[in-house]
């Protein structure tokens, strides 16, 4: 019989496959809400350019990304898990971090081509100031680029990307046609605050805490008598625990989300105090009117709700507090 089962398989296979089949079904049953979010809630407002042939392209762009990276890392978490004594959870715990600095560090020279187009910035006079914000902040980068972001999207953004050397700035074509020049360098000082300030390594040892925390309490509740016939197993299986880990374990990182949140808006207001030493904070406010204006953001959220999960304070506390800044009323 050629057949496969997975009844057939030898461990740790038998494990992995059933892990990738339930999370590919999990993303599965979230793909009718990402195309109404992208092909009606985006359209409606006139910021959705995105084809049906583009989006199923991306998904399996995606799949097989996620196969290429996720698999190795799954076989040696399941072997540690295993094989790994009663520590197991720390050495998983470093291979999860290694993977993500790995992807933070390939992501602009191999990982982000593969989705979009990059070309160097056209505008001298641009370069320049940019340039000219780099010296000033004693930053170097492989490189300014534009990207084709309106292939996909109305949304205009820009960013840093990348980690140690592999570090490039990142300029959405859609943002290049609603701000001046002299408001983008305000908004990438914003974002260049970020990694000056070492928010994008705090963040990855926040993640890589998480992790370890979230490993060391499975390790525990799966030594607990009682806990694996109370979950319906026979016996522990690393393949099963590691599941109920991704199934469970944002329920309970729920409960952080306004601890997180605070944190994010501490780390924006920083970063805006960094662009307003290092650029024009009336710049950066008349970018910022712009980009709400012209993304159909909310000025007026509520209070509760924005302090629960909004990462960014609202525009109404950033441009006051802006405006401080610059000296202005």
């Amino acid at each position: 019989n050629a057949t496969l089962r997975i009844d057939n398989l030898q461990e740790p296979w038998r494990g992995i496959l059933v892990v990738l089949i339930v999370l590919f079904l999990l993303q599965l049953l979230g793909q009718p809400f990402a195309i109404w979010r992208t092909f009606w809630l985006e359209a409606r407002f006139g910021f959705n350019r995105m084809t049906p042939d583009i989006y199923m392209l991306d998904f399996c762009k995606r799949q097989v990304l996620g196969l290429a990276l996720g698999v190795p890392a799954l076989v040696i978490i399941l072997l540690l898990m295993d094989r790994g004594g009663v520590w197991w959870w720390i050495w998983a715990s470093l291979v999860v971090a290694a993977v993500s600095i790995g992807i933070t560090w390939a992501s602009p020279r191999f990982i982000a081509p593969l989705f979009n187009r990059f070309s160097p910035l056209a505008d001298p006079v641009l370069e320049r100031r940019v340039t000219g914000l780099f010296d000033r902040c004693g930053f170097s980068s492989r490189g300014v680029f534009v990207m084709d972001g309106s292939r996909r999207s109305a949304h205009g953004n820009a960013n840093f990307t990348g980690i140690g050397r592999n570090k490039v700035v990142v300029l959405f074509d859609t943002l290049l046609n609603k701000i001046d020049g002299e408001e983008i360098v305000a908004v990438l000082a914003h974002e260049l605050g970020h990694f000056r300030l070492h928010h994008v390594h705090e963040r990855l040892a926040a993640s890589a805490i998480g992790t370890a925390v979230g490993f060391a309490s499975l390790n525990w509740l799966m030594n607990q008598p009682g806990v694996v016939e109370a979950v319906g197993l026979p016996e522990p299986s690393a393949p099963m625990a590691l599941l109920l880990l991704i199934l469970i374990g944002p329920v309970f990182a729920f409960f952080a989300t306004p601890l997180r949140t605070g944190w994010y808006r501490r780390q924006e207001w920083a970063a805006d105090a960094y662009a307003s030493r290092h650029a024009d904070a009336g710049k950066l406010v008349t970018a910022l009117v712009k980009l709400y204006r012209d993304n159909a953001s909310t000025l007026t959220p509520d209070r509760i709700y924005s302090r629960f999960y909004d990462s960014h304070p609202s525009a109404i506390e950033r441009i006051e507090r802006l405006r401080a800044f610059a000296g202005t009323e």
